[in-house]
């Protein structure tokens, strides 16, 4: 990796806390994600990190057609850009579901689905596609160990399958399959248990096609990427590889993305001879890891968390001449994910320069709808 990378010739210009996401890399780790599939119909990259109408046009550009996401906004973000196929990978309930149909109405050439994971659901969503005079697409949620959403692959779900295709509303188009869960640092042993958890879905799925049923399999993210990715009629769902983190560099090393998102920081005091304090609080960096596994500064002295609070990040360094108030720092989020959601919009480098800006549109709870 080339050293200073990260350097910006006109950081002066640039106040901080800031986001800032690095062009060239995020380009490159779109070729990279490309060239570990066969095909790209073989991608369904998750916005959920990028939450940006701008990296979205940049798939599109090159040849990404299906996406997932979470939220009625990153389905809408998408919608404004023109994905032709989103789903949202989320059981849906409420209003939500009256959102989702208004986004099949508004954003017409975008193909929507959801998941579903029960009867109820199932009922709610028919109902109010069929009031709308729409078929809703879902797919279905399998459990395969996460335990947070899903049904457990096997009869239960097949039976629910079987009911909703007797429904007029609603149509099943497929299985979801997360796999959150599974991340072990090696390879091999994230393959093992990988398998070993995705073979009920497969089991299900031969015993739904010799009754006649033909469905789409999504499955995983991005720690188990490389594995379904091998799989023959089986959609990829990666996310953080847009912009990558420290903790996937360290969990997934096998993966070649590049670090492309960092928050600049400046030490604004040193309240006591080993002390300084940075403008790097709880709104400026993901807080949901411990202390210590929040940020790892780039070019930074070895130094040691003390405290944060909204907007303060309190360091230690054996050296009191480590840092010198002023000085900026680049950071890596341990996390990038919810690290962008706290943020308006990121500031663009090309060429070691702040060129520009996207906004993080997505981050929202709601666009129009």
């Amino acid at each position: 990796m080339e050293k200073n990378w990260y350097h910006i010739s006109n950081i002066d210009q640039i106040d901080t806390p800031a986001l800032v996401v690095y062009a060239d890399r995020v380009k490159q780790n779109i070729q990279t994600l490309l060239s570990m599939a066969e095909d790209a119909n073989q991608l369904r990259p998750h916005v959920k990190t990028h939450k940006s109408p701008d990296v979205a046009r940049l798939m599109l550009e090159n040849g990404i057609r299906k996406f997932k996401c979470a939220t009625i906004a990153e389905a809408e973000m998408l919608g404004q850009t023109g994905a032709p196929d989103v789903l949202i990978a989320y059981p849906l309930q409420g209003p939500k579901i009256n959102r989702l149909i208004q986004l099949m109405e508004t954003y017409p050439q975008t193909k929507y689905t959801c998941l579903v994971d029960n009867l109820i659901s199932a009922n709610e969503i028919a109902v109010r596609g069929k009031n709308h005079g729409v078929v809703i697409g879902v797919y279905v949620d399998l459990n395969v160990g996460m335990n947070r959403t899903g049904i457990i692959p096997g009869q239960e779900a097949i039976d629910l399958i079987k009911s909703i295709d007797d429904m007029d509303g609603i149509r099943v188009m497929g299985l979801h399959a997360y796999d959150g869960h599974i991340r072990h640092p090696d390879l091999e042993e994230r393959r093992k248990l990988c398998d070993e958890a995705f073979c009920a879905v497969l089991e299900m799925d031969r015993a739904m096609q010799a009754e006649g049923y033909t469905l789409s399999i999504v499955a995983g993210g991005s720690p188990t990427f490389p594995i379904h990715v091998r799989r023959m009629n089986v959609e990829s769902s990666p996310g953080t590889f847009i912009y990558w983190d420290k903790g996937y560099e360290e969990t997934c090393a096998e993966q070649d993305f590049k670090p492309a998102a960092l928050v600049i920081s400046r030490v604004i005091s040193q309240p006591a001879p080993n002390i300084f304090c940075l403008d790097l609080g709880h709104k400026s960096i993901a807080a949901e890891n411990s202390l210590d596994r929040r940020i790892h500064f780039l070019n930074g002295p070895e130094m040691k968390f003390l405290g944060q609070s909204e907007e303060h990040l309190v360091v230690e360094c054996s050296d009191p001449t480590a840092l010198v108030t002023g000085q900026i720092l680049y950071g890596e989020p341990i996390h990038i994910c919810p690290t962008v959601a706290l943020y308006e919009e990121v500031l663009v480098c090309v060429k070691r320069r702040i060129t520009g800006r996207w906004p993080v549109t997505a981050r929202d709870r709601k666009i129009s709808i």
